[in-house]
């Protein structure tokens, strides 16, 4: 009992103080259990979020919120001449619980304490992501694995979905890529924070290194890039002097090993300096070039920016491209492969300009407001969100439900961020 008082008080300790108590132990216990039962999770998160929404200023008061809640609204005209209606209003539950989520979940993020403590939840949380990704791979791990009579269950594949590319508690290796590196920038803070003993070190130490082995599994192109943009962000502009050269070397003998017009003697040089599992992957060297047109991205694009141009204002409703595409090309795929793009087509432009122009003000803003240099922890939060705005850039890792959770957590931080005040004697 001692015990878990004194844990409790260590949790109670950065409240924010506008957040209840039962509200922010909710809101931390969501976080940490994201990864591991979106269910479990879920129910924290919304007794979090009803606390979270009483007693506040009006939602409007906002302009953020305002910009929202008209996207809401052409989302919702534009379900009644979807494609397909009962896939459109599905479809909005990707959208507009979490426009909900952006508001109330600010109250819980408004000082640097109370992000760090998140931050903490969310790399403690992604633990079981890295060892049931490790042991999927290397000891051919697989599930279902139950807990609390069902409220828990892990399903895992043995080798990896797709094969061989590690996806731990995820339905898929890239989703599984994409939570790690918005987890990333996090860890590395909690790495390189001053203060911690040797011991609290070493298992953060640990942790880390299995992170970047299990995105390195991941097989994900995408991931492998944002897990290197992250690093001189959260080390700081202090660091950049030696950094940057450092990471420009890697990032020049990876292209000499990869890019196609490279002459032959150095780039056979410099694949005997990068794995083969790395160019080889950025390469596509599994595929060969044999890969039908119609699968590629920029095949998608190409299609849906012609949906786009049929239906500019209301777009096609949620999920139509996964109908539409089978049609007009003979192969099927859910998305297409870009955040704005997909929105475009599925809601409209009004919506997509809306929502993504939003997304990067509210990044613009806490960067211009000195969050991308601030402190440690601030820093890594504004990397998180880099990377993961990077990453719907070449695919929407958001379409599973606890990413996109963490994504908007992440974007109701930058919203809370205030540019610290100057010392009282300055």
């Amino acid at each position: 009992m001692i015990r878990f008082s004194a844990l409790d008080e260590r949790l109670m300790a950065p409240k924010p103080a506008a957040a209840t108590p039962l509200g922010w132990r909710c809101f931390q216990l969501g976080m940490f259990l994201l990864a591991s039962s979106a269910f479990l999770a879920g129910l924290a998160l919304l007794l979090a979020l009803i606390l979270g929404s009483r007693g506040r200023r009006p939602v409007l008061a906002d302009r953020a919120n305002v910009v929202l809640l008209a996207a809401a609204v052409l989302m919702v005209l534009g379900c009644f001449r979807a494609a397909s209606n009962d896939l459109a209003w599905l479809g909005m539950g990707n959208w507009l619980p979490f426009f909900w989520g952006f508001w109330g979940f600010q109250v819980y993020l408004g000082t640097p304490a109370a992000r760090r403590r998140v931050a903490l939840a969310v790399v403690a949380g992604t633990v079981p992501v890295i060892l049931t990704g490790l042991g999927q791979i290397w000891w051919g791990w697989s599930g279902p694995f139950q807990w609390l009579g069902g409220l828990i269950i892990w399903h895992i594949k043995a080798g990896g979905n797709p094969p061989e590319r590690l996806a731990g508690l995820f339905d898929y290796a890239n989703i599984a890529g994409a939570w790690m590196v918005l987890a990333w920038p996090l860890t590395l803070a909690a790495l390189i924070e001053g203060g911690l003993g040797w011991r609290r070190r070493g298992v953060v130490l640990v942790i880390a290194a299995g992170l970047v082995a299990a995105v390195f599994l991941t097989d994900s192109r995408n991931a492998w890039g944002a897990l290197m943009l992250a690093v001189p962000v959260v080390a700081g502009p202090g660091s950049w002097l030696w950094l940057l050269p450092v990471l420009l070397v890697v990032l020049a003998v990876i292209g000499l090993s990869t890019l196609p017009w490279v002459p032959a003697a150095p780039q056979e040089l410099a694949r005997q300096v990068v794995p083969e599992a790395i160019w080889g992957r950025l390469i596509d060297l599994q595929h060969g070039g044999q890969r039908p047109l119609a699968i590629t991205r920029l095949a998608q694009w190409q299609v849906a920016l012609g949906l786009i141009a049929e239906r500019p204002w209301l777009g096609w409703g949620a999920a139509a491209f996964s109908i539409i595409y089978p049609m007009r090309t003979g192969f099927w795929h859910g998305h297409p492969h870009n955040l704005p793009i997909d929105l475009a087509m599925s809601h409209g432009v009004p919506v997509a300009v809306l929502v993504v122009g939003l997304v990067l003000w509210l990044l613009i803003r806490a960067g211009w407001l000195g969050m991308a240099g601030g402190t440690l922890f601030d820093r890594a939060w504004w990397a998180a969100a880099l990377v993961l705005v990077a990453l719907h850039a070449t695919d929407i890792p958001l379409y599973d439900s606890r990413v996109n959770v963490a994504g908007w957590v992440l974007l109701a931080g930058l919203r809370c961020y205030r540019r610290p005040a100057p010392p009282a004697d300055a």
